[in-house]
């Protein structure tokens, strides 16, 4: 993949470029930013500029072809499956046959290749929760990765140059591990380029951020994203300019729009669900929408409170009456012309903190039949305060 490859993002990628020509790229960065950003493409692309032989003149006989190369390693979230023992720390080799076809180039609803290039750098950690066929398990990177990659660095390159390690959601690493990559990023082997894509990096351990040069990568442009939409998707202007507003620089956001099944339709079914239940205090509909959402996927499940954080955000500005400040659907803006009034100044951070809170709770494994039904009872009060 080239930065060529990449939608928007010229400016980052020139700078990524610079700092390489220049001799001037720190061994650990860390590219940080929203989902759908394209903070795995400029990985990618910039460890192929470089394993491709475009630093210090050092060239490679073996040129990069989509993620195929020996001196390319990927370290992600894995989960753990049933026919491992108690003991076993799985490792992100345990699942490459997924990497690699999630990581392949996705197919446009024309048949074409969807964008450029001979790798699809755009996923989300639900995608890649699908790829592996996770149920409600919670994807971390454990120690044994941590001793793989070390094992696999210390040895000499296979091309006789650069190695280069791409870690998708550092924060995901267990205390263990992230202490032995701590010890892996403070004396790394000659010649080696550890690159971090991080979407939370204040979860990942202090010593860790401190150690690496962070790179905040921003939304793709507006332009960038109708440009991209109208050449890799074949969208009219009209239509790519409302699908890039509602995606706000997220090509992912983009893409799930354009999807006539995408979850946000369901997630917009749930929250107008609820909303009409706790306006009508009706516990026990209440009580049955909680166990409904508890059966989902704890991943799901914090997607979905998300979805409700921003619908709650886009209701209450609403208010103001100035289309230019709301980002919604044609169907969720329909719903707002009534809703939205009871979404106010008195309740607007009550509610926010109401998902937030629970967004927590889920991703500590609290128990989520409690969580949800607690979610209603305070969404019931907090819908009739002033």
């Amino acid at each position: 993949m080239e930065f060529s490859d990449i939608i928007g993002q010229r400016e980052m990628a020139e700078r990524l470029k610079a700092l390489a020509d220049e001799g001037r790229l720190p061994h650990a960065l860390m590219l940080c930013g929203p989902d759908g950003a394209g903070k795995m493409a400029l990985a990618i692309a910039l460890a192929t500029y470089i394993l491709n032989g475009n630093v210090n003149g050092n060239g490679n006989l073996y040129k990069v072809r989509g993620i195929e190369h020996p001196d390319l390693h990927f370290t992600f979230p894995t989960i753990k499956l049933k026919k491992w023992n108690s003991e076993y720390k799985p490792v992100s080799d345990d699942f490459i046959e997924q990497w690699r076809e999630l990581t392949s180039p996705q197919p446009s609803p024309k048949g074409k290749g969807d964008g450029k290039g001979d790798v699809n750098p755009y996923f989300s950690l639900a995608d890649w929760m699908e790829a592996m066929k996770a149920e409600r398990q919670q994807a971390v990177i454990t120690v044994g990765e941590a001793n793989e990659l070390i094992k696999r660095l210390t040895m000499k390159s296979n091309q006789g140059g650069w190695k280069v390690s791409i870690i998708w959601l550092p924060e995901r690493m267990n205390l263990d591990c992230a202490n032995k990559m701590l010890k892996l990023i403070e004396e790394p082997p000659t010649q080696t380029l550890f690159i971090m894509v991080s979407r939370e990096p204040e979860k990942l351990l202090e010593t860790i951020r401190s150690r690496v040069q962070r790179f905040d990568v921003k939304p793709i442009a507006h332009d960038d994203m109708v440009k991209a939409l109208m050449e890799r998707r074949g969208l009219e202007q009209a239509d790519a300019e409302r699908v890039a507003r509602l995606a706000g620089g997220n090509w992912l956001a983009a893409l799930e729009e354009l999807n006539a099944g995408n979850e946000n339709r369901l997630f917009f079914d749930y929250f107008v669900t609820l909303m009409r239940k706790v306006y009508m205090r009706d516990v026990k509909d209440l009580k049955r929408w909680a166990e409904s959402v508890a059966a989902m996927g704890r991943e799901e499940q914090k997607r979905l409170l998300t979805y409700f954080l921003r619908m709650t955000r886009e209701a209450f500005m609403y208010n103001f009456r100035k289309p230019e400040l709301t980002y919604m659907s044609a169907e969720e803006e329909q719903f707002c012309q009534r809703f939205a009034r009871f979404i106010n100044e008195g309740n607007v951070l009550g509610f926010q903190e109401l998902y937030q809170m629970a967004i927590r709770d889920i991703g500590q494994n609290a128990n989520a039949k409690i969580v949800f039904f607690d979610l209603t009872m305070k969404a019931a009060v907090l819908i009739h305060s002033s």
